[in-house]
């Protein structure tokens, strides 16, 4: 038997305006141009450029003038760019620079490209060939073959047909170790090492010896740093490991670099400018973050012609919701920018009062304790909101350009009851660090003790977590001879 049971239940939806203010929020202002460009695009009633309200008193007096013959077959294009797409490639509006001049490539051949020309020189046979282009297909973006020999084996077998042994893959490996740059197609760090060293002007130089014996014979103790060990097992002196080492550390462990060949330069783009005047703080938005839009005159007026008309016409009804469609989409969305600059604009101006001291002069030592809930009371809005402003956001200021992210620490108590930004812990502990003597490195716990003196109150495992974030190895790896 059914019951019927009545239940309250308590939900909160996202409207597509608050989804859309959201999303336009988080964009990065190298972005919001793109962001812009495809809402342009795929709304024909919004355009670019100053508001025309003004004119609007002269409209019945020009009315003839404002709205020629062609009118209509402006709106036909404007309709036919919605369904079509003004940047397809059979269109006459495409531009196939448009996209060169937002993602310049590097006119560089990749490192693929360059090892294949290489190859090309040897004096190889169709068979060889193969196996070699397998060889360089395996070779990762920094220049090392990670894959087991076995399985490049299989590959040849399974996708060329061609069957072959570790004696006849390694004989083809080592042409191609031959080639530029030095260490390429190395299967592990000490085997990169070692190619670069053989390829010396000076094989017989007696460091370059000594550094290939200490690769061959010492290579744990060489990335342990146990210099006293590679001494006593190489039978070098001092002078002579110290010579060797230095060697060794300016060699390449990474001989193919990380690119893949798609040279593309990242820029950081400021969202906000800070100017000081005669001691006044003044922010303003990067003018990329406050484009002028506007709703188009000839959509706004189609709309009231068309909806003045008879509207039995179903296909006239279509246009009429169709046109209502775009217009509501535009004024949205010309709502949604300007309520991402006011929100931007409110953000850092709490972050300014917030951290005033240290936009006065750009000493680390004065950035304050604060946390995302500090800038979101003093702005009155919810944490995700300051979240999503100061995520992937950057300031540029007299002392350089900074994320605001950088602004945002927690705090440590000091012995006179007061709190400081973790940010000032970090730069005492990285002058120590490069402070120290790099004969004896300072341990965690010596760091412990210092920073204690100093009068912060800080314990080890956080020492070792600012050290790593700083990106400070641990006391032995500081080592040097």
């Amino acid at each position: 038997m059914q019951k019927l049971n009545l239940s309250h239940s308590l939900s909160q939806k996202l409207s597509p305006q608050q989804i859309q203010f959201i999303k336009l929020l988080q964009v990065p202002t190298a972005e919001l141009d793109a962001r812009i460009e495809e809402e342009l695009e795929i709304n024909p009633a919004l355009e670019e450029g100053k508001d025309e309200e003004p004119k609007e008193e002269f409209e019945d007096n020009y009315e003839e003038e404002a709205v020629p013959e062609e009118r209509d077959v402006n709106i036909d294009d404007y309709l036919d760019d919605e369904y079509g797409g003004y940047k397809m490639q059979g269109d006459g509006n495409y531009n196939s620079d448009e996209e060169d001049r937002e993602m310049p490539l590097s006119s560089n051949s990749s490192l693929h490209e360059q090892l294949i020309s290489q190859l090309n020189f040897l004096k190889l046979d169709d068979r060889q060939r193969t196996i070699g282009q397998q060889l360089i297909g395996s070779i990762e973006n920094d220049g090392y073959i990670r894959r087991d020999l076995e399985a490049i084996i299989n590959d040849l077998a399974f996708s060329q047909n061609i069957e072959t042994d570790i004696d006849e893959l390694e004989e083809i490996l080592r042409k191609i170790q031959a080639f530029d740059p030095a260490g390429i197609a190395s299967r592990n760090l000490q085997e990169c090492l070692t190619l670069q060293l053989e390829r010396k002007e000076h094989p017989e130089d007696p460091t370059v010896i000594h550094a290939l014996k200490i690769i061959h014979d010492c290579f744990d103790e060489f990335t342990k740093k146990h210099y006293s060990k590679i001494q006593k097992r190489c039978d070098l002196s001092e002078e002579e490991t110290k010579d060797a080492v230095h060697l060794i550390t300016k060699l390449n462990p990474k001989p193919g670099g990380v690119s893949d060949g798609l040279v593309r330069t990242q820029y950081i783009i400021p969202d906000f400018i800070l100017t000081n005047n005669g001691g006044k703080m003044e922010i303003s938005l990067n003018s990329r973050n406050a484009p002028e839009l506007r709703i188009s005159r000839s959509y706004s007026e189609m709309f009231d012609a068309y909806d003045k008309s008879d509207k039995k016409d179903k296909k006239l009804k279509e246009t009429v919701t169709f046109v209502k469609q775009k217009l509501d989409a535009a004024k949205w969305f010309i709502d949604a920018i300007k309520q991402r600059q006011n929100t931007l604009l409110r953000t850092m101006e709490a972050i300014l009062m917030y951290q005033k001291e240290f936009f006065v002069d750009g000493d680390e030592t004065n950035l304050r304790p604060m946390i995302l809930k500090d800038i979101a009371e003093r702005i009155d809005m919810d944490i995700s909101t300051v979240s999503r402003v100061a995520n992937s956001k950057a300031i540029q200021t007299e002392f350089g350009v900074y994320p605001l992210k950088y602004f945002f620490s927690e705090g440590i108590a000091t012995d006179s009851g007061e709190d400081v930004s973790n940010r000032e812990v970090k730069s005492v502990l990285q002058a120590m660090v490069d402070a120290e003597d790099k004969k004896k490195p300072l341990s965690d716990d010596k760091l412990v003790k210092m920073l204690n003196q100093k009068g912060y109150n800080i314990a080890r495992r956080t020492v070792a977590k600012y050290r790593e974030q700083l990106q400070i190895p641990v006391a032995r790896l500081r080592k040097e001879l």
